[in-house]
């Protein structure tokens, strides 16, 4: 895998938990944890979308 470049995300706070993002060439998301660098999930933009979709009009998934 080549060398990924992560930035955090804008909705992380100054605090330790934090949640970085990376994207390929070929359009994969990785996402980690600042508390577990070494894990991270890879996705596709249209999975990803997906998620945010319904945790957008769930509201009740994300207090779970």
């Amino acid at each position: 895998m080549p060398e990924l470049t992560w930035q955090k995300s804008s909705y992380s706070a100054e605090a330790a938990n934090c949640v970085y993002v990376a994207t390929t060439s070929t359009g994969t998301i990785h996402l980690r944890e600042s508390d577990e660098p070494e894990i991270a999930l890879s996705t596709t933009r249209d999975r990803m979308g997906a998620l945010i979709r319904t945790l957008k009009t769930n509201p009740s998934i994300r207090s779970a």
